[in-house]
């Protein structure tokens, strides 16, 4: 195996659509963002790094690690998937380097297991580039077996996108694809960012509360009748280039996560959340499970309301922007 594959870096991801409702088979809309990223490497004198760090994550795959060794007793391991090769690593030093904030949304664990998967399965059935539906299903399910113990459950979703390196869009049908988010009828002041809450969430408990919550038939039924819609539509008119539509939906969303996530939305921006759609300076929106991390942020007045975030000290980190 050469150099190159074994120290290859993997992007942060945004999910700018679909957290939550994908579990119950929604489209989902999610993006590669390169601002933050990870490499597999060896602990050792010549690495300049912060051992503390770089011990505690060795320690954290080796737990992993136990996880990974039950899949393989239980035959549920990913095919080709070299779990010895891993074991004698882990003996080295195997760790994780990684500027991806851990519980804020952004995929640090997706990240990870991309990383594990592009070093420690032999043979790649499916390219990054792949355009063959069947393949990507197969691999985005193999990719949610291993992100499973991170999280209790995974759609498969976040890995796949730090593994692929481009934007997907899992449509209607679950099939997914590449895709582009059109730039046509964008301002310079159009923009997408990231608003950070001043804490790491952690998702775990708030996906089981969510899944808890669906067990009544009349959650779930709002749920599917109402949340899905604007989530599927939030997708079809910022793919489809309807700014108008896609304006009207997102601040339909952004006030359904506001009455119906709450306990997902820190107090730190809960009044910048109502502010945002009251105003309509900006549209706020859950990033990944929230409950901290970064909230996702959608404006026309990018500036203004930099400025704005900048002056009350937040902080507020640019994501999309046609320049």
């Amino acid at each position: 195996m050469n150099k190159d594959r074994n120290s290859t870096q993997f992007h942060s991801k945004i999910m700018l659509f679909g957290e939550y409702s994908i579990i119950l088979g929604s489209m989902g809309l999610t993006i590669p963002y390169a601002h933050f990223n990870g490499s597999l490497g060896f602990i050792n004198k010549n690495r300049y790094t912060d051992l503390d760090y770089a011990r505690r994550s060795n320690k954290l795959l080796i737990e992993y690690y136990d996880y990974l060794q039950q899949l393989d007793r239980e035959k549920r391991i990913p095919k080709n998937f070299d779990i010895e090769r891993m074991g004698k690593d882990l003996e080295k030093g195997l760790y994780f380097e990684s500027s991806i904030p851990e519980g804020y949304g952004l995929g640090s664990s997706g990240a990870l297991v991309a990383a594990l998967y592009h070093r420690y399965t032999t043979e790649h059935h499916v390219p990054r580039r792949a355009s063959n539906k069947v393949e990507v299903q197969e691999l985005k399910k193999e990719l949610a077996i291993l992100e499973s113990w991170f999280h209790g459950t995974s759609s498969g979703i976040d890995p796949l996108i730090c593994y692929m390196k481009h934007p997907l869009l899992l449509s209607e049908d679950q099939s997914i694809s590449a895709v582009g988010i059109p730039k046509y009828n964008l301002t310079s002041d159009d923009a997408i960012f990231l608003l950070n809450t001043g804490k790491p969430g952690k998702t775990a408990p708030l996906v089981e509360s969510f899944m808890q919550k669906c067990t009544n038939d009349e959650y779930l039924t709002m749920m599917k009748e109402e949340y899905i819609p604007f989530n599927n539509n939030c997708i079809k008119h910022l793919t489809g280039g309807d700014l108008e539509l896609f304006t009207k939906t997102l601040q339909e969303l952004s006030f359904f996560q506001a009455t119906h996530f709450s306990e997902m939305i820190p107090a730190s921006v809960e009044m910048e959340w109502i502010y945002g759609f009251s105003t309509g300076k900006y549209l706020l929106k859950l990033c990944g499970s929230g409950g901290g991390g970064f909230a996702l942020g959608f404006t026309r007045e990018y500036e203004e309301v930099r400025r704005r975030f900048v002056e009350k000290g937040m902080d507020i980190i640019p994501v999309y922007q046609t320049k």
